[in-house]
């Protein structure tokens, strides 16, 4: 790694992901805090996951037409921070709607195009993308921890105060990140790829499998903490969980460069969706047994780690360079309307069927994702 700027790219990882380690676990503690229901508690966390159906096109496009991938990082970056500001005039539903509205719409254009960069500088070596990506999660389980300690001992109403702090760092560390040389931003596109593309079934197959993936999440990232604080874990002990995922997810991602090679794109993805399958069901039955918890937690490395950094060496393997941040935005787009719409289903069957239905639900959702990559996801496609 030594003629790539890892630790310049592995910094923006670092505070990128801390901010996810602030708000997936600890934001509907908040909002439930604020004495919000169920069913608005998943509405408002399907907003963001929505605005990933439409700002990482438009910013996508925007970034293969134009290039300057890096000053779009940045916009993003610093208006995340001026429309997350609005948390702190009002604290009402309808203003809290549109606060996660506007600002998820700017931060949507980030992750995308610091992906694209990242892997242009690693250019051939990009089964090392996982040795940059993994200090996101590192990020994600310093502030899981940290803040699952301090909110014992302070109210999870200051929650937005820390997260427009990591919003700042995530400004400074975007101006840090190297440019892509100005060749590689401005090259001409290849006319009719993306359409050609596009009718393969095999890619087809694999959108369709990161929707269900991110979908059968729902009743994780919108109630996982809550239905813990329900069975009498503390907030430490929550923050602990979180965290044992991303050790997991970790451990995976230094390893995916000899994973990938030796089981290939279709084996990787299609594993990933059946231990989804078992994750969602382990905590559907047995979530009040610690062991079972932790076993499940695991699965983290399987249902996220495996998945994303073989998601992401998919978009690079099939689309062009001057496509990729289109790829990656329609990723991104699959997945948030993926994770909206485990957020909303999750938000009305929470209060009406229980948590066990509702991660059966899950279970459910991922196995139509198994059968899908079983069917469609033929291996031939991983070479061009």
């Amino acid at each position: 790694m030594a003629s790539v700027p890892y630790w310049r790219l592995s910094n923006f990882y670092f505070w990128y992901f801390s901010l996810l380690g602030a708000s997936a676990p600890f934001w509907p503690l908040f909002l439930e805090r604020l004495g919000l229901s169920p069913a608005r508690i998943g509405e408002l966390i399907a907003i963001p996951m929505l605005m990933r159906v439409l700002a990482p096109n438009l910013w996508a496009a925007l970034a293969d037409y134009r290039g300057e991938r890096l000053r779009i990082l940045r916009l993003g970056s610093v208006c995340t921070l001026l429309f997350f500001a609005g948390v702190f005039i009002d604290q009402s539903f309808w203003v809290l709607a549109l606060v996660m509205a506007l600002h998820s719409f700017f931060w949507h254009a980030v992750l995308p195009q610091a992906e694209v960069i990242t892997l242009h500088h690693l250019a051939e070596r990009g089964a090392d993308y996982s040795k940059v990506r993994l200090w996101g999660s590192v990020g994600f389980i310093v502030v899981v921890v940290g803040f699952g300690g301090l909110f014992e001992y302070i109210p999870v109403l200051y929650l937005p105060h820390l997260m427009a702090a990591i919003m700042l760092m995530i400004i400074l560390a975007g101006w840090l990140l190297p440019a892509l040389p100005p060749a590689a931003d401005s090259a001409p596109l290849a006319k009719g790829t993306l359409r050609g593309l596009l009718r393969q079934p095999a890619i087809l197959a694999f959108y369709a499998c990161c929707l269900l993936m991110l979908a059968s999440h729902g009743p994780y990232y919108t109630f996982f903490s809550v239905y813990l604080q329900t069975l009498d874990y503390s907030r430490t002990a929550i923050g602990l969980l979180w965290a044992l995922g991303v050790v997991a997810e970790i451990a995976v991602f230094l390893v995916m460069a000899r994973l990938l090679p030796r089981f290939g794109l279709r084996r990787v993805l299609l594993g990933s969706l059946v231990l989804a399958v078992l994750r969602w069901i382990m905590i559907a039955e047995w979530a009040d047994h610690i062991l079972w918890l932790l076993l499940a937690q695991c699965l983290h490395a399987a249902t996220f780690g495996t998945f994303h950094a073989a998601a992401v060496a998919f978009i690079q393997q099939h689309f062009p360079l001057q496509r990729q941040s289109t790829g990656q935005a329609l990723y991104s787009t699959l997945g948030g309307a993926g994770g909206a719409l485990g957020a909303l289903l999750s938000g009305y069957a929470w209060g009406s069927l229980g948590a066990s239905a509702t991660y059966w639900g899950a279970a459910g959702i991922a196995l139509l994702g198994v059968l899908i990559a079983a069917r469609w996801l033929y291996p031939r496609v991983e070479h061009r």
